[in-house]
């Protein structure tokens, strides 16, 4: 069990990684002009499988109605397209164009390259006891 100390402490880290992290992928990708929730959206999307917009808003730590805006945004840059799923026309799905699997690839290779920098010293047994507690946070429900 983890004290709320060390609760907090654990926290802190995670909140000075994550703008750490932004401000590395930000200076990497600043040609593409996105924003980081677009990046978020985007790198989540590069595996190029289509989701509903309930399912990437999971994914990228969002409600629905606060991802509309930016998947507008991306829609009016060509990155991706919204499609009726067959069978259920009320069901809108996901999908990247050619140009936004291209720009996800390249925010996933930045995402890799920042990865394998920040990981390299420590042991496989850390890496695997980092991504199992950040797993764990994720699935924190509200």
């Amino acid at each position: 069990m983890v004290s709320s100390s060390s609760a907090r402490s654990v926290l802190l880290e995670l909140q000075r990684a994550t703008h750490a992290t932004l401000q590395v992928l930000a200076s990497e990708l600043v040609t593409l002009k996105l924003n980081p929730s677009e990046i978020n959206v985007l790198a989540n999307l590069a595996d190029g499988r289509c989701r509903t917009v309930s399912e990437l808003a999971r994914e990228v730590g969002s409600r629905p109605t606060t991802l509309t805006s930016m998947l507008d945004r991306l829609e009016g840059r060509g990155l991706l397209g919204r499609a009726t799923r067959a069978g259920d026309r009320r069901v809108v799905v996901i999908e990247l164009t050619d140009a936004g699997l291209t720009t996800a690839r390249t925010i996933r290779t930045a995402f890799t390259r920042l990865e394998r920098r920040a990981l390299a010293g420590l042991p496989a047994d850390q890496v695997a006891a980092l991504r199992a507690g950040l797993r764990a946070l994720a699935e924190v429900s509200p």
